[in-house]
């Protein structure tokens, strides 16, 4: 828990910061049914809006895609349980479990988030001080954490795709100043060995880094102590092709791995734009892993790292 003593499941009052955000993020993979979701309430509270992200796909094409970035806002947050667009989240146990449930002639969804890494603040095991980008515009407070995702999907036709995945989710209250960053790139990995990786680098406007960065092994997150990010871009300079990343612990161990997209989904912001990826992802010893891969952009065009 934050020093502040917020439950960051419940609300969070907003400071003055135009762009505060409160934000529940789920996502998830199943190979075996190769499909997955991207799933995200934001609200800012100062701008009286919400917005959702809702994003199912198999075999790499859309099922079902509801984007709504400006909604009105809401004061329901996930510890009680939150309806937006017709998206309801609720937490079933604190910073343990979640659900994700949707019921529409043309879609349905039902699906449990059960922790299988406790949710902690890469923020704050980053280490990068109240002047670190991420931490001061981007969120005080982004505690990430690997779930087993379980349930059914039911297609409009009454096709059922019963899903046994794993995936990340997360959560956030602090600022949202996209305008602060030109570019991140993320790469984060649930692997079949039961590694998993948070890792993303963040390159300000003021021509700073940033990070938020730790690694899941032995039942516990530690620090990291380096990162070595590269990705090769398609034609568009905004979508991945491929990945080739190198990240040291605070063990001292090296987890070098490469990824390539099964997916990927535009979701905008104004004058920024995130673009989501789900990834199959390699350790050097060929151990298979899936995850996010995302990366952000400013507007005008400001780069992206390479």
């Amino acid at each position: 828990m934050t020093a502040t003593n917020l439950d960051p499941e419940g609300y969070c009052p907003a400071n003055d910061h135009p762009d505060w955000n409160q934000s529940f993020y789920f996502n998830f993979y199943d190979p075996a049914q190769r499909t997955g979701a991207f799933v995200r309430i934001g609200i800012l509270e100062n701008r009286n809006e919400a917005n959702l992200w809702f994003v199912f796909f198999r075999d790499g094409r859309p099922l079902f895609t509801r984007l709504n970035m400006n909604l009105p806002y809401t004061g329901d947050r996930l510890a009680g349980g939150m309806t937006l667009a017709g998206v309801t989240l609720k937490a079933l146990e604190p910073l343990r479990s979640a659900s994700v449930t949707f019921d529409e002639e043309s879609f349905k969804v039902d699906l449990t988030w059960d922790a299988i890494l406790p949710m902690t603040d890469s923020i704050e095991l980053s280490a990068g001080g109240a002047d670190d980008g991420f931490a001061k515009e981007i969120s005080h407070y982004h505690p990430e954490g690997t779930c087993r995702v379980s349930g059914m999907i039911t297609l409009r036709d009454g096709e059922e795709i019963p899903i046994d995945g794993q995936g990340f989710r997360d959560l956030s209250f602090g600022p949202r100043n996209w305008d602060y960053m030109r570019h991140y790139r993320l790469a984060w990995p649930i692997f079949d060995n039961g590694l998993s990786i948070v890792a993303v680098h963040g390159f300000t406007t003021e021509g700073s880094d940033a990070w938020m960065r730790m690694i899941g092994k032995d039942g516990k997150w530690i620090g990291v102590t380096d990162v070595q990010d590269h990705n090769v871009f398609e034609a568009d300079e905004m979508t991945i092709q491929s990945m080739h990343w190198k990240v040291t612990d605070a063990d001292g161990d090296l987890h070098e791995f490469t990824g390539k997209p099964l997916f990927r989904w535009f979701f905008p912001f104004d004058t920024f734009v995130v673009a989501e990826h789900m990834i199959e992802y390699t350790l050097a010893d060929g151990t298979k892993g899936y995850g996010l891969g995302e990366c952000g952009y400013r507007f005008p065009w400001a780069g992206n790292g390479a």
